[in-house]
């Protein structure tokens, strides 16, 4: 399957560049899966298409403010630096600009010494390994110090950190946030539950080549990027019983869904386990876990758009986004939403 079969038009206003006031605020594109309609709704009118006995899966990973700004000790330069994987205690794995002067020794200054950093290593693709100092708390000292990283397509600046992260996040490790589920409010997800719909959590640790574009034409030859994941036996047990009982499995966004059919295709059910997934879901693929999906609305030609083509069908998909963009829905991030059943 080629990649220009998955482009579509999209006008660059419709690109969200900073969140609405109220998360619940948003738009929802309702999907049917058997008769191929599409309702044009609120966010709010998601309880509308959910019953008791359904299950909602939402990822709690939590976003790093992994961007910093400092300096080199040395000669006063102003240097970014972007925190990708944590490999030891006070190690890191980064990107920074401009990397080429941050040699093995380079010491780095954030925060007016709050925080600084001893480049120890440097990758094939040009990232660097740096190993931290400081007084208190890592995670704290980050939080005061660090902004964080939105997507490449978001100009504007965020002045509420909080807007970037869901109101159930709890693990850190993201280096991007599961947007679809930034239209929740504690209160919406308290009356979800009064119905009878069962919230469970995974975590799946978003990193940044979830923006990596797809640079082959083929899209057989695209290799995924790997995220940690994993699963609770509390969640386990709560979607095995969903199935066995017949109920519906919803998940929040495309890392959620990622998740379940890791573990679905892996362990042939639903078990506690941690891992790294690379899962590439595009047409044509069976579905081992999931019955719906809510989602935000993806890039053209992006692995996002493939998977939710593969839970539908490529045609369907590109009408009902064709009739987003007519309709001036707000795209990616901070955009509005669909709802896949």
């Amino acid at each position: 399957m080629n990649i220009e079969d998955f482009d579509f038009d999209l006008p660059e206003e419709l690109i969200a560049q900073t969140p609405l006031k109220e998360r619940t605020a948003s738009r929802l594109l309702v999907l049917d899966r058997q008769t191929k309609e599409v309702d044009h709704k609120h966010f709010t009118d998601i309880k509308d298409y959910l019953k008791k006995g359904d299950c909602l899966v939402l990822n709690d990973t939590k976003v790093l403010p992994a961007r910093l700004y400092g300096i080199k000790e040395d000669t006063g330069a102003k240097v970014e630096i972007l925190l990708l994987n944590q490999c030891e205690e006070d190690t890191w794995e980064i990107l920074a600009k401009p990397a080429k002067k941050i040699k093995i020794g380079t010491t780095l200054v954030f925060g007016e010494g709050k925080l600084r950093a001893t480049c120890t290593d440097i990758k094939e693709h040009g990232g660097r390994i740096l190993e931290f100092y400081y007084t208190g708390i890592f995670y704290e000292v980050l939080d005061e110090l660090g902004e964080m990283p939105l997507p490449p397509y978001i100009k504007e600046q965020l002045p509420e950190k909080e807007r970037y992260q869901t109101v159930f996040a709890r693990e850190e490790g993201s280096a991007a946030a599961p947007t679809a589920g930034l239209h929740f409010t504690k209160e919406l997800l308290e009356e979800i539950e009064e119905m009878g719909v069962t919230i469970a959590f995974i975590t799946l640790h978003v990193g940044l080549g979830t923006f990596r574009p797809v640079s082959v034409e083929n899209i057989d030859d695209h290799e995924m990027h790997s995220e940690f994941y994993h699963m609770s036996t509390e969640t386990a047990d709560i979607l095995n019983q969903t199935k066995k009982s017949n109920g519906r499995i919803i998940s929040v966004g495309t890392t959620s869904t990622r998740t379940l059919e890791t573990i679905a295709r892996d362990q042939g059910a639903f078990k506690e386990t941690s891992g790294w997934t690379d899962i590439f879901i595009y047409p044509p693929y069976d579905f081992k876990a999931i019955d719906g999906l809510i989602t935000n609305f993806h890039l053209p030609k992006s692995t996002l758009i493939m998977l939710v083509s593969a839970l539908v069908d490529k045609e369907t998909i590109l009408h009902a986004y064709k009739e987003a963009v007519q309709e001036r829905y707000r795209f990616f991030s901070f955009g509005d939403a669909m709802l896949i059943l």
